[in-house]
């Protein structure tokens, strides 16, 4: 695969723009393809079976677009799916989902702690991050929560006022949160709201924005494979939905930082 080949990235709506972002701010010169599946969200919600099945018919696109590097921008989608999708592509292109780079940084940072998590009910009831921190051998404990309310509430633009304030607060008082040592925000559309987490916690207790992390194991993914692009011009961009609505696009600012123009492509028909 040519190293001028775009990065794809897809979730199940316009949420990993969060992260599509901040791969752009850490690697600008890498073209991306970003595929949102609009006409499914939330993935939370749905079965794994289903999950699977959109995760290979998107990843069919993103093959055909020359991707070199597939990432799976969602953690419903990355728990259910990311066996399968591998599998399916091969050495079609490089693989990469946004649990394992977290579960990385959690074994060289927070041995013998314990941590909370809040995700959507798929994420959270694959338990797929407490298994991955246990296997790891250094005493990491992981209570999740599922937090269902938290991205519709961000996608209807319902943050950074006292409607998300009283959730999110109803959320992080929960039994199962007392008494941790950090918080891992396991939805790409949780950064959003990242400033109120954090006020609500006071600075006490470390809120981990996971998409940073990825976008450095894109990075280093890159580089090791040989597959990066030297600094240059900044790369080119696409962003193609499922489903298109105006609240879609009005929406993506949030999510990505700037306006983008957002393209339906009919892959469902």
């Amino acid at each position: 695969m040519p190293n001028s080949s775009p990065i794809g990235i897809f979730d199940s709506g316009i949420g990993g723009l969060t992260l599509a972002h901040a791969i752009t701010e850490l690697i600008p010169q890498e073209p991306i393809i970003y595929f949102g599946d609009t006409a499914h969200l939330p993935y939370g919600d749905k079965s794994a079976t289903s999950i699977q099945a959109y995760s290979v018919k998107i990843c069919n696109l993103l093959l055909e677009k020359n991707c070199k590097l597939i990432l799976i921008a969602c953690n419903s989608a990355s728990a259910a799916a990311y066996d399968l999708v591998k599998t399916y592509v091969g050495t079609r292109a490089v693989v990469v989902n946004v649990i394992d780079p977290v579960i990385q940084y959690l074994d060289q940072q927070w041995a013998g702690k314990t941590l909370g998590l809040i995700g959507t009910k798929q994420t959270v009831n694959s338990g797929i991050y407490a298994r991955k921190a246990e296997a790891l051998g250094k005493d990491i404990h992981i209570h999740s929560l599922a937090t269902p309310l938290l991205a519709p509430m961000i996608e209807e633009g319902f943050f950074n006022n006292t409607i998300s304030e009283h959730i999110i607060r109803e959320y992080l008082e929960q039994d199962v949160l007392k008494n941790i040592e950090g918080l891992i925000l396991a939805c790409t559309h949780y950064p959003l709201i990242k400033p109120q987490i954090d006020q609500f916690y006071g600075g006490r207790i470390p809120v981990i924005d996971t998409s940073q992390i990825v976008a450095q194991e894109i990075k280093r993914i890159l580089n090791q494979q040989d597959l990066s692009i030297e600094a240059g011009p900044v790369g080119s961009r696409q962003f193609f939905v499922s489903d298109y609505t105006d609240s879609f696009e009005k929406s993506t600012q949030l999510f990505f930082g700037e306006a983008i123009k957002l393209t339906q492509y009919p892959i469902w028909d």
